[in-house]
């Protein structure tokens, strides 16, 4: 339809030439709208594409000191020996547990047991370290060197630590990528960055933009932007990418902006907003919910024939945020020690590198800064975006509901944690310190009951929960219903329901390999 009001117009003008008449310019209403195809951090890779070293990246221009480090033998070892509180020997059973060969699935039941002993890294034991990321030590984590990055001069003003755009803009703000850039799940196409598009692409969720103005699709000095989510999914081609021309509704309850906005040479420029609310990239249901940048702004490029465009969105995050996002909402599974293994990289030193590189949102009653600069690059493919028949809501998913509840509890608790500098509890639900997990794996293990009295988080029974949901006792053991008392009526008691508040016990230390 759009193509056959293009050639329409293209008649109709040769037409008004060949009896000499010289039709006038007019200007008509016009829309255009994208889906979003792919959204993710805007870090530039410095390295070499045809980097052929098995299982790494070209560290590049950008981190000549290379990435974030792996959770293996030795950099586990040297964590760990950072807790004046651990033996030696308790340290030594860690890394090389007894009679492992003897366990089944022995590889991933070392790495479990790791993550459980990372994950109580505070200056104290039963302190666990991704709630509480400020009470261990910083282990370091390399940061962009580089000058140039992709951006917005968000402030308004050129200083010394900002970069310089690949256009040639100075005053370029996007601290996010210094503090982050050099982390390996991001750079080039990092794991982090393809599982994100992925699970976009999926169906996770979809982010929609509609452009509209009264003058030239390509020139029109009053437009209007509005960017929000959308309730459909995104439909995909035969060869797996995004289709074209599809319809997706726009709503407008939340995770919404309308921004005033200018084109030229069909590059997109909006205002800088107070809030921009948009959809945040995400790969698991726990982490979706709305971006809310500070003093954000858009811009994109559109290509010729409508088709697609492409660009940035920027402004300030809070960096508490990004760090609960990254930490908690993919690390259900087994906790952020598990995601820091297998992603090559420790929260702990992303949270530091965050904390450093903040510059922006100033809290004037703690004097320091809340956000952090960053960019965001989006690709998107033409689609037909339009209002629902009826107003509704961002839709629930009710079978990962809870999943979703413990994520922002653990959220709660870790800027509480961050801002008031006293220990929080591990909510139930969020699998950190691997628990239930390593419970349900490490029965045959001959040493197990060392490693089952390795602090961790302690819940009364009924409100811990399984990979499932279902409540369990503190040992790991799921609590049947069925076999729950009956009160003096015959009705069943049932168990506390999960997501409780856990209590304030706090875990006895692992006992050392000579108390066995």
């Amino acid at each position: 339809m759009m193509m056959l009001k293009l050639r329409l117009a293209t008649c109709l003008a040769a037409a008004a030439l060949s009896i000499g008449t010289v039709m006038p310019a007019a200007t008509q209403p016009w829309v255009r709208g994208f889906v979003v195809s792919s959204y993710d951090f805007a870090f530039r890779y410095g390295g070499r594409p045809d980097f052929a070293r098995p299982g790494a990246l070209e560290p590049g221009v950008d981190c000549p000191h290379g990435g974030t480090l792996a959770f293996d033998a030795d950099e586990t070892r040297k964590l760990l020996a950072r807790q004046t509180w651990r033996s030696q020997q308790e340290i030594d059973w860690i890394i090389d547990p007894p009679g492992l060969d003897r366990a089944r699935a022995d590889t991933y039941l070392r790495f479990w047991i790791w993550g459980r002993a990372l994950s109580y890294r505070g200056y104290k034991p039963g302190i666990e370290t991704y709630i509480n990321p400020w009470a261990a030590e910083d282990p370091g984590q390399p940061e962009v060197i580089s000058r140039i990055a992709e951006g917005f001069n968000l402030d308004g003003r050129i200083g010394p630590d900002d970069f310089v755009g690949t256009d040639g803009e100075s005053g370029i703000d996007n601290a996010l990528y210094r503090a982050w850039g050099c982390a390996t799940p991001w750079r080039g196409e990092g794991i982090l960055k393809s599982r994100a598009n992925d699970s976009m692409r999926n169906g996770l969720y979809t982010m929609v933009i509609r452009i509209s103005g009264n003058q030239d699709p390509m020139n029109d000095s009053d437009a209007t932007l509005e960017i929000g989510y959308s309730p459909d999914k995104i439909v995909r081609d035969a060869r797996g990418g995004v289709a074209v021309d599809y319809s997706y509704r726009i709503l407008k309850s939340a995770q919404y902006t309308s921004l005033k906005a200018t084109i030229r040479n069909g590059v997109v420029e909006t205002e800088q907003v107070e809030h921009l609310h948009t959809p945040r990239t995400a790969w698991y249901y726990d982490q979706t919910g709305d971006t809310n940048f500070t003093k954000g702004k858009i811009r994109l490029k559109l290509a010729s024939g409508d088709l697609s465009a492409a660009g940035l969105i920027g402004g300030y995050r809070n960096w508490r945020d990004l760090y609960t996002e990254v930490t908690f909402g993919g690390s259900n599974s087994a906790g952020a020690a598990i995601l820091g293994h297998a992603n090559k990289m420790d929260q702990a030193g992303m949270y530091f590198a965050l904390r450093r590189n903040a510059d922006g949102m100033y809290n004037a009653k703690t004097g320091q800064y809340d956000g952090i600069s960053a960019a965001y690059r989006i690709e998107m493919s033409s689609a037909f975006v339009v209002d629902p028949d009826d107003p509704m809501d961002i839709p629930i998913r009710t079978a990962e509901l809870w999943r979703k509840t413990a994520f922002e509890a653990a959220k709660v608790n870790t800027i509480k944690s961050i801002e008031i500098r006293v220990p929080q509890d591990v909510p139930p639900g969020t699998r950190e310190a691997v628990y239930p997990w390593l419970e349900s794996v490490i029965k045959d293990l001959p040493s197990k009951h060392f490693f089952l009295k390795l602090d961790r988080p302690h819940y009364p029974d009924g409100v811990g929960m399984d990979w499932l949901g279902n409540p369990i006792d503190d040992h790991g053991n799921r609590i049947d219903s069925r076999a729950n008392k009956l009160d003096e009526h015959g009705n069943p008691v049932m168990p506390p329901q999960p997501l409780q508040q856990a209590t304030n016990r706090v875990p006895e230390r692992a006992a050392t390999v000579q108390e066995q």
